[in-house]
């Protein structure tokens, strides 16, 4: 992806750009000029690895909150798809060597970013074509099979790569400056020299490389990608126009996290990548219709959510009635909400997933990088058909928003826990 003439877009415009396309390229061009690579500027990482969390995927007591406690997304996000050497793993063993280098890596990240938005988040998961590598299986405490099209209407390609590592900030040069880092292309992280990187482990795949991003405001300013109509509000934080992520809508890092075995305290992870077709949504469909098929039809009735979701607060405002209710607003109203329907699949009136999906203009057309954590990807698979709906009597243009999302790309990941971050066994000795 070329950068385009800067003189004509704001900076937040240019720095979305620059973190789709990557390289130092797009990393000097952020920093302030063609040949200026130096370091961003921080709150600066620690060396006390103890005080990290045990959990990669404990994001959520170092990211900052709303005033009613819904956890704020990093802006910025970079997934970077992975494929290993052909030397590091022999005859079902990991080169010891491969591994102390991917540890290290790592560390220099947590050394030169604080853990939080402002600095860096990340992730590293690896997919069951890494694990099959291994003369062993994986514990039958972890569910990691290969992924499949859920659906008759999809048919997506699958992530069949080693490993995804995902990187959040809410600065843009953090992203771009880490992944550059980790691959050789610059040798200090916010002022932090790199003692190594991950090229003798891992190759990037640049073809696989996905990019996005969340917040008040950033997807309006998208509207010169063709398929991102002028009518997206000016403070939604999603293309679709309306907030998510409510904090009791949301499950909590304790129920995603694998909770026995030698991965306890990891989770698995699924990554499914979709185009959205924004000018239907926004042109055939009103205000009533889109709260309608994204929340429930009750939302519309009595104006729940506001322009963007703004009234609803900590919650997506389903009930149990309104959940129970999905049956009856199909056969009597011809319509079901996306949420309405998914949360059909809660235990216990609590939600299954933890989702920190975001945005994106991948490809020049607007879609979403929908990424959630859970213990098992079957949970996953349950809430994906609660959503897809197959059992209730209403047509697909009314069945919550699936006449208007199509999945092209899908992978299941285990994110081990930060002791077994770096090329993990399949089967860790206890």
């Amino acid at each position: 992806m070329t950068l385009p003439d800067r003189s004509s877009l704001s900076r937040r415009e240019y720095v979305r750009l620059a973190v789709a396309a990557g390289g130092t390229a797009a990393l000097s061009a952020c920093l302030g000029g063609e040949d200026d690579t130096s370091s961003v500027d921080v709150p600066a990482g620690t060396d006390d690895s103890d005080s990290l969390p045990t959990r990669q995927h404990a994001w959520n007591d170092a990211l900052t909150a709303d005033e009613h406690g819904n956890v704020q997304p990093p802006a910025h996000h970079v997934l970077v798809a992975l494929s290993l050497q052909d030397d590091v793993i022999e005859d079902g063993r990991v080169d010891e060597t491969a591994r102390e280098a991917t540890e290290t890596a790592l560390r220099s990240l947590e050394r030169a970013y604080e853990w939080s938005n402002e600095g860096l988040v990340f992730t590293l998961g690896y997919t069951p074509a890494y694990f099959e590598r291994f003369d062993e299986s994986l514990p039958d405490s972890v569910d990691l099979p290969d992924p499949t099209a859920l659906t008759t209407q999809e048919a997506p390609e699958f992530d069949e790569f080693d490993a995804v590592l995902h990187l959040a900030s809410d600065v843009p040069e953090v992203v771009l400056e880490a992944e550059e880092g980790l691959f050789g292309e610059v040798s200090e992280l916010n002022g932090v020299n790199l003692e190594t990187d991950l090229t003798s482990v891992f190759d990037r795949l640049e073809d696989r490389r996905r990019t996005g991003f969340v917040g008040d405001g950033l997807p309006a300013e998208h509207t010169d990608v063709s398929g991102v109509p002028e009518a997206v509000p000016d403070d939604a934080p999603f293309l679709m126009g309306f907030r998510s992520g409510f904090r009791e809508s949301q499950a909590t890092e304790d129920r995603a996290t694998l909770e026995s075995g030698p991965f306890a305290g990891g989770a698995t992870q699924h990554i499914e990548s979709m185009d959205i077709n924004l000018l239907q949504w926004f042109d055939q469909e009103n205000h009533f219709q889109r709260v309608s098929k994204l929340f429930s039809r009750e939302h519309a009735v009595e104006d729940l959510t506001g322009e963007v979701g703004e009234e609803l607060t900590a919650s997506s405002g389903l009930s149990l009635e309104r959940i129970d209710a999905t049956d009856a607003d199909a056969r009597e109203h011809n319509v079901v909400g996306h949420s309405q329907k998914a949360a059909r699949a809660r235990e216990d009136g609590e939600p299954l997933l933890l989702r920190r999906d975001f945005n994106t203009v991948d490809g020049d057309r607007p879609g979403l990088h929908f990424l959630s954590l859970q213990r098992e990807i079957d949970e996953f698979v349950r809430v994906r058909e609660a959503m897809t709906g197959a059992d209730l009597d209403v047509p697909m243009a009314n069945n919550g928003i699936r006449h208007y999302i199509f999945v092209n790309r899908r992978g299941n990941y285990l994110v081990p826990p930060r002791s077994l971050r770096a090329l993990p066994p399949a089967a860790p000795e206890p």
